[in-house]
């Protein structure tokens, strides 16, 4: 099964994640705004904690439901002083997921810098010892 492929989640999402109830994310990495640029509500996708230059076979993460997504620029605008001031412009996306499950990376198929992460996902159970 080939997945879209979210990496470097902190920890902590993705265990709220596992506890079952939907969350929405903001990422801002243009890795990940890439990779969400060619989802769609209904797509399953797989979340790591690893970064993506160190995304490798055997890897472990989670797969989620996208629930809803947008993708939109947002703008900064900073003062220095009353006389000047900054503004800036960036890309964020906000995806709303619900957890289903747990996997592992079998091979990564495709990723690099403006191209979307895709990876194979090795199929797994879980048991249940009574």
């Amino acid at each position: 099964m080939s997945h879209a492929a979210l990496t470097g989640i902190a920890p902590t999402v993705i265990t709220e994640l596992k506890r079952g109830r939907p969350r929405t994310l903001e990422l801002s990495s243009a890795h990940n705004v890439v990779t969400l640029a060619g989802v769609e509500p209904g797509q399953h996708l797989f979340m790591t904690t690893v970064d993506l230059e160190d995304l490798a076979p055997g890897d472990a993460g989670i797969l989620v439901e996208v629930v809803a997504l947008s993708i939109a620029m947002k703008r900064q605008i900073e003062f220095t002083n009353p006389i000047f001031f900054e503004e800036r412009e960036r890309v964020a996306a906000r995806v709303q997921v619900r957890f289903c499950g747990t996997s592992m990376v079998k091979q990564v198929q495709e990723w690099g810098m403006g191209r979307a992460t895709i990876v194979e996902l090795a199929k797994t159970g879980c048991y249940h010892a009574v």
